[in-house]
């Protein structure tokens, strides 16, 4: 009980920091809604412990820069499902306090039907996110696994790279400009929509050519951009599985498949040129 008490005030210390610095009034106030639940939550394990505790202390800086960082959605729903873990404890007391798993039930629901209600500019985003990335990972991976063979000159290839990468990523911007403009849902912006494109391609083409500028083994820095390309759709796709609450498996397979079949279908492509053309750069 006691420590149910110390989670559920420690939650309610979150809540109350990130209303704080909420500017959207409506989200500020299902967030000190949720943050009295807690309070409440707390207070009645205190009736039933006569003790008085102190919040986590590291959990509230800790959530609290990650809800700054990566959105309110995403780091409630990381806090509430790390919470949902906390069911265990009343597992292991049914038999002292037998209404205890009941009303941890009770109370996570109404708090998950009033974060579904909050209102979080960058999953509106997500789509144009989606597309900028995604596009990035397949289409440059591809590319710089054909240079590799065809060319096997890292500043070369980073130097193509990055006018290939720059240059795609203004044309993917503009044509998600132009499609948001043409659907005009009235939901997104054309012009957000597309900087959240360019801004998601742009970031991917650094990190993968990134290895090429510090490494002159081209076989090396190949293998360290297809291990960045692989953690970058881990944690995107980790990102989207916590905020929309899609299966995480699923979606990270099929990303890494894609990104990676291409990759290796372009070196192969890149082996033969070599062979035909005898480039040696």
């Amino acid at each position: 009980m006691v420590k149910a008490q110390r989670a559920e005030l420690t939650e309610s210390k979150i809540y109350y920091r990130v209303a704080d610095f909420e500017k959207n009034e409506n989200n500020k106030a299902i967030l000190l809604q949720i943050a009295k639940n807690e309070e409440h939550q707390s207070a009645t394990w205190k009736s039933y412990t006569q003790q008085e505790v102190l919040p986590y202390h590291w959990k509230v800086p800790f959530y609290t820069l990650l809800i700054r960082f990566f959105g309110l959605t995403f780091g409630i729903k990381l806090l509430e499902r790390d919470a949902h873990k906390g069911v265990q404890t009343y597992g292991a007391m049914r038999s002292d306090f037998p209404e205890g798993e009941k009303m941890y039930e009770t109370e996570k629901e109404n708090e998950d039907k009033l974060i579904e209600l909050l209102n979080d500019k960058p999953l509106d985003y997500l789509g144009s996110i989606v597309l900028g990335l995604n596009d990035a990972l397949v289409e440059l991976t591809g590319v710089l696994a054909g240079l590799t063979l065809g060319i096997q000159s890292s500043p070369m290839i980073a130097a193509i790279g990055i006018i290939t990468g720059i240059s795609a990523a203004f044309s993917m911007a503009g044509s998600e400009y132009l499609s948001t403009k043409t659907e005009n849902t009235g939901k997104v912006k054309p012009l957000t929509s597309a900087i959240y494109t360019g801004i998601a391609y742009i970031a991917t083409v650094i990190a993968l050519i990134l290895p090429y500028l510090i490494v002159k083994n081209v076989f090396i820095a190949l293998l360290i951009t297809v291990a960045i390309a692989v953690t970058i759709i881990y944690i995107f796709n980790f990102y989207v599985s916590v905020a929309k609450g899609t299966p995480f498996r699923k979606r990270f397979l099929e990303m890494v498949s894609i990104s990676l079949g291409v990759a290796t279908v372009s070196f192969f492509i890149g082996l033969i040129v070599n062979r035909i053309f005898n480039i040696n750069v």
